[in-house]
């Protein structure tokens, strides 16, 4: 299964939690596009045949593409690559851009799949992170999609917000919850140095939350959405029976992926990871992508990275198949100890971080690298 991802990095407003690569002018959406066209027939050899299964637009605020827009990359990319077995094709989007209207035509130019960025249904929330809509509009927003005809919605959740735990928390997952939608992401706020907040932060403005209000409020998001029938399969991701994200799973298993755009990554499925510049002007000036070979070193570690942020976690027969039995036989003996501590468990033939225990992944993960 491979993919295809579009960066679409302009935004109306910058939210005060953001490090992703963004723009807040939108003069040169058009050039932007133009671009794309031109990387997808520049870059038409990386997936080397293999079909798309999956197509994503990812930003930033794709939703501030026309329509049209959005119907001729997918076109163009269909002429490139074969797309004819496409399960999904995504859009993020803002909920003040999902007017009905703009609804009608995604769906007529081929986005299957709305990933809404609702973070929070608290208006003193959404005001504290510099959000540029209303909990009214999301709700709306949300509503809008639904009869529009999206049968497949993400809503995308920020927790960890100082001062917006306990009741607040609560009724943004049980608004959530009420809205209907088949999958939730739900992400710990992190503090970034470079952001508003990091410098709010820096100030003495605010504190981030501890790591027991961290605990707590992570159990209260995974209780809620697991007791209401969302599988929690990923780090961040709780789903619906039949809707896990297509898209972002070619991430977890290590399938092959084109990224287009600045700052978007790349990887082939094998050995070779490529990222355009984190530039605007000088990704539409032509800078090449930067590549990578990677070292049997680094594509153990990343297995493991990306294949423990998941339920399934690794398969232990897969691990010697791919690395060898004595890479087999030493992360079995660095696991023991937080098998003990039941933040790992081996099951089935699988090594795993329980759901339960994702907030704590990264720390269990990094304990088993390689290096």
């Amino acid at each position: 299964m491979a993919g295809i991802y579009f960066h679409i990095p302009f935004c109306k407003r910058i939210c005060a939690y953001c490090d992703f690569y963004r723009s807040a002018s939108l003069a040169r959406m058009d050039d932007l596009v133009a671009a794309l066209h031109r990387e997808l027939e520049d870059r038409s050899d990386w997936l080397r045949g293999e079909a798309v299964r999956t197509r994503y637009f990812g930003g930033g605020t794709p939703s501030l593409l026309a329509p049209a827009q959005i119907r001729a990359l997918l076109d163009h990319a269909g002429e490139l690559f074969d797309c004819s077995s496409v399960a999904e094709t995504t859009l993020e989007a803002n909920p003040d851009d999902l007017t009905p209207a703009y609804l009608d035509t995604l769906l007529a130019a081929g986005i299957d799949r709305l990933s809404i960025g609702v973070q929070s249904f608290d208006d003193a929330c959404l005001l504290w992170m510099n959000r540029r809509h209303t909990a009214a509009e999301a709700v709306e927003a949300v509503r809008n999609a639904r009869r529009a005809g999206f049968g497949n919605i993400t809503v995308d959740l920020i927790f960890g917000v100082p001062g917006f735990g306990g009741d607040s928390l609560r009724r943004t997952l049980c608004q959530t919850l009420e809205l209907g939608v088949q999958h939730i992401s739900a992400y710990h706020l992190t503090v970034e140095p470079r952001t508003t907040l990091g410098r709010r932060a820096a100030r003495g403005e605010f504190a981030p939350v501890d790591e027991a209000v961290s605990e707590e409020e992570f159990l209260t998001v995974h209780r809620t959405l697991t007791g209401a029938g969302f599988e929690h399969y990923e780090v961040s991701n709780y789903a619906l029976p039949g809707f896990r994200a297509r898209h972002n799973a070619a991430y977890w298993h290590g399938a092959s992926y084109l990224g287009l755009g600045p700052a978007a990554h790349s990887y082939d499925g094998g050995r070779v990871r490529s990222w355009n510049v984190a530039s605007l002007e000088q990704y539409l000036a032509g800078a090449p992508a930067e590549t990578e070979t990677l070292s049997d070193r680094d594509r153990f570690n990343e297995y493991l990275m990306t294949r423990l942020r998941t339920a399934e976690g690794v398969v232990l027969a897969e691990v010697e198949h791919l690395f060898g039995r004595e890479r087999l036989a030493r992360l079995l003996h660095d696991a023991k100890s937080s098998v003990c501590a039941h933040t790992l468990r081996t099951e089935d033939g699988r090594l795993a971080i329980p759901p339960e225990r994702f907030l704590v992944s990264d720390a269990v993960i990094e304990a088993l690298f390689e290096t």
